[in-house]
């Protein structure tokens, strides 16, 4: 599972041009590039109907293989995250269920990632439940 690009370890950052991608040496570089785009469309900074760079423009952005940014949109393409109508740019789906299926899928691996480790250290659920409260409200979230 990819863990959000900011907390990779063995990261090297590369990009130019705004976009910023950490890859790590542990996950595929198209499934981290998918990985982006799709934080970026959850969180908004990618809007729907948005223009995305070309394929060659981002391989040349990020210093990667051609071939990798095309296998990421083809997946992504797949995946209803993107769309491409003749030659036009590829745009970020307009498709809300869609759009809400990511987030989701972001929250739930976070979700996840964060029982595996309160877990592993035998955290009873609601001591972690307290604890998250706390830290969610000093880090300005709302309310829980």
């Amino acid at each position: 599972m990819v863990n959000t690009l900011c907390e990779m370890k063995h990261q090297e950052t590369v990009g130019a041009g705004g976009m910023k991608v950490n890859f790590n040496t542990r996950d595929p570089v198209y499934i981290q590039v998918m990985h982006y785009f799709k934080e970026r469309i959850a969180t908004g900074m990618l809007e729907p109907g948005q223009e995305i760079p070309s394929r060659r423009q981002l391989a040349s952005q990020l210093k990667i293989n051609p071939n990798t940014v095309q296998r990421a949109y083809k997946e992504m393409e797949e995946q209803k995250l993107i769309y491409t109508e003749r030659n036009l740019p590829s745009r970020v789906t307009k498709d809300e269920a869609i759009l809400k299926a990511v987030r989701e899928e972001l929250i739930i691996e976070a979700v996840d990632s964060f029982i595996s480790s309160v877990q592993s250290i035998n955290v009873p659920l609601e001591e972690a439940l307290e604890l998250v409260r706390k830290k969610y409200g000093q880090k300005g979230g709302q309310g829980i």
